[in-house]
């Protein structure tokens, strides 16, 4: 299944005891109709605050439950803040997570000197203006394998810091600044760490020549700081069958196509 939510209300993805996280709300829902306990299996998780809209979550059910009538019996079930956008049968040993290929994350960013009540649940905001040249040439640093344990979350216990990073695309329209990444995996924190440290790079905090510097230091101290959740997407998973579930986040709509020319506004 193909879920979208807005993650300000969940505790992050994952089931936690007591707490309203967004797997705890699928998982009861799909058991109401399934009549059995049900336990997801998703392409990434993510902590309080994050959103997505295109997050792939997998179960396995004996249920006989009419398979045309799913999503419209989950839509009339779920929350406001939680949809289910696609269902389909798979087949058998399939996985969320690790039969994904490559995952898609965003970042939003309000970049204007007041606040934006509008979208402070779904950017980040940045008073200063971001020199996106800036931003740019720091985010080229990053394209490639490096060992990502400066932008690792500490304690992170992920096996190994090591991570391929396809491509790290900015954009910008208006006061929204867009900030688009691509990698077969994630370290936890690991985008916001990017984020973070690229946003200090565009005010002038740190200038672009420091990235191979911060990759090579192996501490997270040696990064910036980790950007809000509010402002992070995870934004689609790209399987080996072709399927991709990228949808642009309603805050950079557009975003994609401007990115892919490269350093351009959007459209």
């Amino acid at each position: 299944m193909t879920v979208e939510y807005d993650g300000t209300d969940f505790c992050g993805f994952q089931w936690q005891p007591n707490l309203r996280t967004v797997a705890g709300v699928l998982e009861i829902t799909l058991a109401r109709l399934f009549s059995h306990p049900v336990k997801l299996t998703a392409a990434g998780r993510t902590d309080g605050g994050v959103h997505a809209t295109g997050q792939v979550v997998s179960l396995a059910t004996s249920a006989t439950f009419p398979f045309e009538r799913l999503l419209p019996a989950l839509q009339a079930l779920l929350p406001a803040d939680c949809s289910v956008r696609r269902a389909e049968v798979v087949p058998e040993g399939f996985s969320a997570r690790f039969s994904a290929v490559e995952r898609t994350y965003c970042y939003a960013i309000s970049n204007r000197r007041e606040p934006s009540p509008l979208l402070s649940r779904y950017a980040a905001h940045e008073s200063q203006p971001l020199d996106l040249a800036a931003m740019r040439a720091a985010a080229e640093h990053l394209v490639g394998e490096h060992d990502f344990r400066s932008f690792s979350a500490l304690g992170d216990g992920a096996p190994t810091t090591i991570r391929r990073v396809g491509q790290l695309r900015i954009a910008a329209r208006g006061e929204l600044v867009g900030l688009q990444i691509t990698a077969g995996g994630f370290l936890h924190h690991m985008v916001r760490t990017i984020a973070g440290t690229l946003i200090e790079c565009g005010v002038g905090r740190r200038r672009p020549a420091e990235m191979p510097g911060i990759l090579a230091a192996l501490d997270r101290r040696a990064a910036g700081a980790t950007a809000p959740p509010q402002g992070l997407y995870l934004a689609g998973v790209r399987y080996a069958d072709g399927y991709d579930s990228y949808a642009d986040p309603p805050a950079l709509r557009g975003f994609a196509e401007a990115a892919l020319d490269g350093p351009c506004a959007f459209p």
